[in-house]
């Protein structure tokens, strides 16, 4: 009779037919590596390896959320300075001739778009002529235009952030651009008491620049406050 112990044929079933459940068990492989240190078995060595391999993996695992989450964190301070950097802009100008001609020229570059639209439902056809030359960023629409553009025929009230993605911008909004925007963040505002809504519509020839998929939250406190200078304008 061998003096070497044997497994019990129950045990060696259990460990053969669930191997993962060993390499996962910490406890298990503490003990087994320090058999091997007593025992110097070649087969416990290979169990060894297969230990370290698996904590190596953990390991890289564990290294890439970290640089995910640090990414993740880097591109959500780089996106909050762009909002505040745009804000800051927004409050300089004392009129809205300027506000209007800053929100196409330097807010547009300071949130890396290639376009921005402001729409003010009115019951009245066409620009004040104060404006008339601001055709390109301002545009005037019909009661219930705003509403039909947020959601496109579906029923139920609209988010105050539309994030998605499209084959082209629309034409009345965008008419010289309206083939290269690829995505858009609409956001409806409500421009005071007794007042139809707006809309602010940001477009992007980049298709991934917005999707349904992405956060809201600094787009929800720009909106906000777009609000409050556009309320301060129009009254």
């Amino acid at each position: 009779m061998s003096s070497n112990p044997k497994i019990e044929d129950a045990l060696r079933e259990a460990i053969l037919s669930q191997p993962d459940v060993i390499l996962d068990d910490k406890d298990v492989m503490d003990a087994l590596i320090a058999a091997n240190e007593r025992a110097m078995g070649a087969n416990i060595v290979d169990l060894r390896s297969i230990a370290m391999q698996r904590m190596e993996t953990r390991l890289d695992r564990l290294e890439d959320t970290h640089r995910s989450v640090i990414a993740a964190a880097y591109e959500n301070l780089a996106g909050t300075n762009q909002i505040h950097r745009a804000i800051l802009r927004m409050l300089e100008p004392a009129d809205l001739e300027t506000f209007l001609t800053d929100l196409g020229g330097d807010v547009t570059e300071i949130l890396r778009v290639d376009a921005i639209r402001l729409v003010l439902e009115s019951a009245q056809d066409g620009l004040d002529p104060a404006l008339s030359g601001l055709d390109d960023v301002l545009a005037v629409a019909a009661p219930g235009y705003i509403a039909d553009y947020l959601n496109q025929g579906r029923q139920g009230s609209a988010r105050q952030v539309t994030l998605r993605q499209m084959q082209q911008g629309a034409p009345a909004l965008f008419p010289d651009k309206a083939a290269s925007i690829k995505s858009e963040a609409c956001l409806a505002l409500d421009v005071g008491p007794g007042c139809l809504p707006g809309l602010l519509v940001l477009g992007s020839d980049d298709p991934h620049m917005f999707g349904p998929q992405q956060g809201t939250d600094l787009l929800v406190f720009f909106t906000g406050v777009f609000e409050r200078i556009l309320r301060r304008f129009l009254s």
